[in-house]
């Protein structure tokens, strides 16, 4: 089976790299001893974009995987959506 996200990737891959770049930069905020604010300013920032990310790639499954699913096997189908309902949960809980 094809993913999702596989029209999106480099979008997805850009986007994590930016993060990363972001990351790289609380370590260095670290290491500089920046401002405890500053510092939980950019933390939320990362964590915003990884929010973001996580939501496409579950638009994606749902949109793609899902519906593909349900048009050939409603069984598969359900268990997909029982697995993406776990998912939204972890990130509800995060």
């Amino acid at each position: 089976m094809k993913t999702g996200y596989a029209l999106s990737k480099d979008d997805y891959r850009q986007r994590l790299r930016r993060i990363e770049g972001q990351v790289r930069g609380l370590q260095r905020m670290i290491e500089e001893d920046a401002y405890c604010i500053d510092v939980l300013t950019q933390v939320s920032s990362v964590t915003s974009a990884l929010r973001a990310v996580a939501v496409g790639l579950l638009s994606e499954h749902v949109g793609h995987c899902v519906r593909e699913a349900s048009e050939e096997d409603s069984a598969r189908a359900d268990e997909m959506l029982e697995e993406a309902t776990r998912a939204i949960e972890r990130l509800v809980r995060s």
